[in-house]
């Protein structure tokens, strides 16, 4: 099989050596900024990514078939890139799915080698959970099933390979999984926008590098500390997409799908937007913002009003105060044009922004069960690495517990929880910023600060099968940043991880 070029560039120490060091070491370091404003032409429209079509399946739930495949994609004009799909050669199709509603998704692995699809965000049975645990052998299908049941949320999936994740996501295996949740909080109920690929509009973010003829490298920058990180964005796997308003308020289902960059993301003429839903679904009422931050795995809904004839670009502004001196080899310091947005001469205007969206967390205050520490450090949690045999703790099924979780080397990270949405209670003792006051599972770490997290367990017992935690920069996470737990019925033990095998 065809491999894409590999540039794995060994650091030689932090990014203020490199800045003291002058000579080859200062020109590199000078030349680490990336400034696209300006510089994309913006000539493609933004790809939809196809909605999966529904079929009958096991017992009445609605069946996704998803195909994992190798190709070609005309990415860049030339050569074309090779890549991975599900349903076709890039990316992959948004799944939708109602809140109560049974799903079973066909997964086929068309490719040479063992691959995995996690459902990022999904609250259902660790067995169905697409994580290390559930690979998928080279031509072999796993048919996990489960019923949907959760808040209306932007999910998303991706491959959750141990010490691969990297890569195979890096190659192009992405997509979107929508909960509706129309009885609800879902966006019929409140009149938002929510026309598929018309106002309500799916954006997969995500940095890519080529070379010069046209394929994907996987290039670790000298000194950096997150991974790979790329020089051209992408958006639903579209090179300088722009995107024909047809309406006053658009909602952008913004999914940082990138494996190491951060994006502080705003509009060229400084508008304010509206942020309307975090990772787990819709917060309690709209904040108004100009920039927002998200790392990677994490999504936010946000709604934007644009005037008739106008045209603006959203792009991801330089964020200085996150990594120091080092931080700009990792991209903290890039300004990048993400895409643009031509309003037509005549918009409709039929949807609206409510005061009030839905109901705050509420776990602050429930009395916790339990209350662990888990400190980020070394691609390490705890001091101890990723173990496929080994379940670090059980978790009581029904109880609420608080996290602490501390970044403690000087570096970026984030933290990532299977199964469950979790409330952030406090960010170094405060209250958490607006952005942080709804429903997540993923969360930045910013270097030094502490984040008492909240979460509850209701349900898929399991003492074998096991969850995951960990820093959902991919690699990471590929390097041994994560662990596992399990949730245990009353009286049960913790038992042992079963024989990992591949599914046929």
């Amino acid at each position: 099989m065809e491999r894409r070029t590999v540039l794995k560039i060994i650091g030689l120490g932090l990014g203020g050596a490199l800045v003291a060091g002058g000579g080859g070491l200062g020109v590199y370091y000078a030349a680490a900024r990336r400034d696209t404003v300006g510089k994309v032409d913006f000539a493609t429209p933004l790809r939809i990514p196809p909605l999966a079509e529904p079929s009958t399946g096991t017992s009445g739930a609605v069946r996704f078939a998803l195909d994992v495949q190798a190709g070609r994609t005309q990415l860049k004009a030339g050569t074309p890139t090779r890549t991975w799909g599900v349903n076709g050669t890039y990316l992959a199709p948004t799944i939708r799915a109602r809140r109560g509603q049974a799903v079973e998704l066909a997964v086929h692995n068309g490719l040479e080698e063992a691959t995995s699809l996690h459902w990022h965000g999904m609250h259902l049975p660790a067995a169905m959970d697409g994580g290390p645990h559930q690979p998928v052998a080279a031509g072999g299908t796993w048919t996990p099933r489960w019923t949907v049941d959760q808040r209306a949320a932007t999910l998303w999936y991706h491959p959750h390979v141990h010490g691969s994740t990297a890569d195979h996501t890096y190659r192009g295996l992405s997509g979107m999984f929508i909960v509706d949740d129309p009885v609800g909080e879902g966006a019929e109920a409140l009149n938002l926008p929510a026309t598929y690929g018309v106002d309500d509009v799916p954006m997969i973010v995500q940095d890519r590098a080529f070379d010069g003829d046209n394929q994907f490298v996987e290039r670790l920058p000298l000194a950096g500390s997150l991974g790979v990180i790329g020089d051209e964005i992408l958006v639903n796997g579209t090179l300088g997409p722009f995107f024909d308003v047809t309406t006053r308020l658009v909602r952008l289902r913004l999914l940082n799908a990138s494996n190491a960059r951060l994006y502080h993301f705003g509009f060229s003429d400084g508008r304010r937007f509206a942020l309307v839903g975090t990772d787990g679904g819709l917060l309690a009422e709209p904040w108004e913002t100009d920039r927002l931050h998200l790392s990677p795995g994490e999504r936010a809904e946000i709604v934007v009003e644009f005037a008739p004839g106008e045209t603006v670009d959203l792009r991801s502004y330089p964020s200085p105060d996150l990594g120091g001196t080092s931080g700009r080899l990792d991209g903290f310091a890039d300004r990048l044009d993400i895409c643009r947005f031509r309003a037509a001469d005549d918009l409709a205007d039929e949807t609206v922004l409510p005061a009030t969206l839905g109901e705050a967390p509420d776990l602050d205050g429930v009395a916790a069960t339990a209350e662990r520490s888990f400190v980020l450090a070394s691609d390490q949690i705890n001091g101890r690495s990723m173990a496929m045999d080994r379940i670090d703790f059980g978790v009581q099924v029904g109880t609420v517990e608080v996290w602490e979780v501390t970044n403690d080397n000087g570096y970026v990270h984030n933290f990532h929880v299977h199964d469950v949405q979790f409330q952030v209670l406090t960010v170094d003792g405060a209250v958490p910023p607006p952005h942080l006051r709804g429903w997540k599972d993923t969360v930045l770490l910013v270097p030094g600060s502490r984040y008492r997290l909240a979460m509850r367990f209701s349900d898929h017992t399991d003492p074998n099968v096991p969850y995951m935690y960990h820093c959902h920069l991919l690699q990471h996470e590929d390097d041994g940043m994560m662990g596992q737990f399990v949730v245990l019925d009353e009286g049960q033990d913790i038992g042992a991880v079963p024989g990992g095998h591949d599914h046929t």
